[in-house]
């Protein structure tokens, strides 16, 4: 964090994946850090929180966005706050917001999942698939597949397919080896890549906001089905802005 004005605080979530971290929001929170208060979290599972092998869920992301936000609130006079989380996150601080209105000014949803047309067939059960958990973490080869979907090559592989591009950002695929090789670093993601993450009431979270939402996507490579973004659209409190870039157009936000 680095304090600067006396603007809102501005919190900045990163995505779910195997390499998810801080390192993704990097250009938003230099952007923004020299004019007000701006903090960057590591949800449990990832980046410098405990990699702890334990059961990773909804409730558990969900509640960690309002443990940081009430310890930025407690330092900034209880004002509330703007966020800004990306792709799968969105849910989580989505459902933070919609449980403590008060505590939020604003939201920026940058590629929010829940909106494309797969998630209709969720809605009347559980995306989580328990036999693939437990494949993933049979303590037999539980690190080794791990460590093969994280070489770098792959990692490289799957930013290219995200960002809708050969030209990536080589710090971001040095941290992400980094970050993928820690101790205990397969367990959240393997929650993840089994579905335990994704909400199925999520719609019904979105549409009940009632605070002003930002919701911006890009329209190359991977995450470029937003069907049910006509849920919100149209809505006085949703602004929703479409950019020519990948997946995170990151370099395009400005809230």
């Amino acid at each position: 964090m680095r304090d600067a004005t006396s603007l809102p605080p501005l919190l900045l979530i990163h995505s779910i994946n195997a390499a998810g971290s801080a390192y993704e929001v990097r250009p938003i929170y230099e952007h923004y850090a020299a004019s007000r208060p701006v903090y960057a979290i590591e949800l449990p599972g990832f980046g410098h929180s405990s990699r702890a092998k334990r059961q990773y869920t909804i409730r558990m992301m969900t509640d960690a966005v309002h443990a940081v936000v009430a310890e930025i609130r407690k330092l900034h006079g209880e004002t509330p706050i703007d966020a800004l989380a990306l792709s799968l996150s969105s849910e989580f601080l989505a459902r933070a917001a919609d449980e403590t209105p008060h505590a939020f000014r604003s939201l920026a949803l940058v590629a929010p999942t829940g909106f494309d047309k797969k998630n209709q067939r969720w809605t009347q059960g559980s995306r989580a698939i328990p036999w693939l958990h437990s494949f993933f973490e049979n303590p037999v080869w539980s690190e080794s597949i791990f460590k093969l979907l994280t070489m770098k090559p792959v990692i490289g592989w799957f930013l290219k397919k995200a960002f809708g591009s050969p030209s990536i950002d080589q710090g971001m695929l040095d941290y992400d080896y980094l970050t993928t090789h820690q101790p205990g670093a397969q367990h959240a993601p393997y929650y993840f890549v089994a579905g335990y993450l994704f909400s199925q009431d999520i719609l019904r979270i979105y549409q009940d906001l009632k605070l002003p939402v930002w919701f911006s996507h890009g329209v190359r490579g991977d995450f470029v089905d937003y069907t049910l973004k006509t849920t919100v659209e149209g809505r006085p409190n949703w602004r929703i802005d479409v950019f020519e870039t990948g997946a995170f157009p990151i370099n395009s936000l400005t809230l």
